[in-house]
């Protein structure tokens, strides 16, 4: 398989899923503003293109946006050298950055009136290591039939495909949903090793014990991972979606008490100091 796609934004998520797409047949052009991403994904085996421009010129029908923010979205899609002032005919945009619902939906909504472009959202979860192994969970929404012709590139990038529905920030709310509940099962667990501690109680057989019993979690199975996420990076990413769920309960008046108590208490039911601003 030959088809082209494009692919912006060549970071710690973007190039391992770049290279994943190269490694399932579809030749990868691909972008980043920085140019030491430019060099990695190049020595990776990624074809570069000269600039936003240019991508949208030579991907055959799709490009894939894993920028940080809506902001950078923005830029990459309607900027003065964006994606659209190639001018392409029937592309389909693929918003693979993690954005608030409604912000997701607003951002649909000015890349359809910009021009003949369709956009559907994909957040992913599964972080780095997920990516490096393709095994990512994509939790896609927009157009149905344009969601379905870009299961292979979701295939080729992760192991599990959700359906959210037709507004593309549906798929992040699924993405918050998903991330909420991480949040406070992480609390939990948390907790109850700080219970056990005081009473002298092996860590691991307490683990081993919630695999086997209804203490089981996603985030018990993989404890000595989650254990070690830092500050300034996994942990931060989460907590900024904890809070993002907190402020869209408060918004639309869906009383969400445990996230919120989870948001609050993360650093330190992890045992890790939040850097100073």
């Amino acid at each position: 398989m030959s088809k082209r796609i494009g692919f912006v934004g060549l970071g710690t998520m973007g190039l391992p899923m770049a290279v994943n797409l190269n490694r399932a047949g579809f030749e990868v052009i691909g972008y980043d503003a920085f140019e030491g991403s430019r060099v990695k994904a190049r020595a990776a085996g990624i074809t570069i293109a000269a600039g936003l421009k240019d991508v949208a010129a030579q991907a055959e029908d799709t490009v894939i946006s894993m920028v940080r923010d809506y902001a950078q979205n923005l830029d990459v899609i309607l900027g003065e050298d964006g994606l659209l002032s190639a001018g392409p005919k029937g592309l389909t945009i693929i918003v693979m950055s993690t954005l608030d619902p409604d912000t997701m939906n607003e951002l649909g909504q000015k890349v359809e009136a910009a021009g003949d472009v369709k956009l559907i959202a994909a957040a992913v979860s599964g972080g780095a290591t997920g990516a490096q192994a393709g095994t990512l969970s994509i939790m896609t929404s927009g157009a149905q039939q344009t969601v379905a012709a870009a299961r292979p590139y979701f295939d080729a990038v992760g192991s599990n495909v959700f359906y959210y529905g037709a507004q593309p920030g549906n798929s992040q709310a699924a993405k918050l949903v998903n991330n909420l509940v991480l949040g406070i099962t992480m609390n939990a667990v948390a907790e109850g090793l700080t219970f056990g501690a005081h009473y002298s109680l092996p860590q691991d057989e307490l683990l081993n014990l919630f695999k086997a019993s209804t203490g089981d979690s996603w985030v018990a199975r993989n404890w000595d991972s989650v254990s070690e996420w830092t500050a300034d990076t996994a942990l931060a990413v989460l907590l900024k979606d904890l809070k993002a769920a907190h402020l869209k309960g408060l918004e639309h008046n869906i009383p969400m008490p445990f996230n919120a108590l989870s948001s609050t208490q993360l650093f330190h039911s992890m045992g890790k100091e939040p850097k100073a601003k």
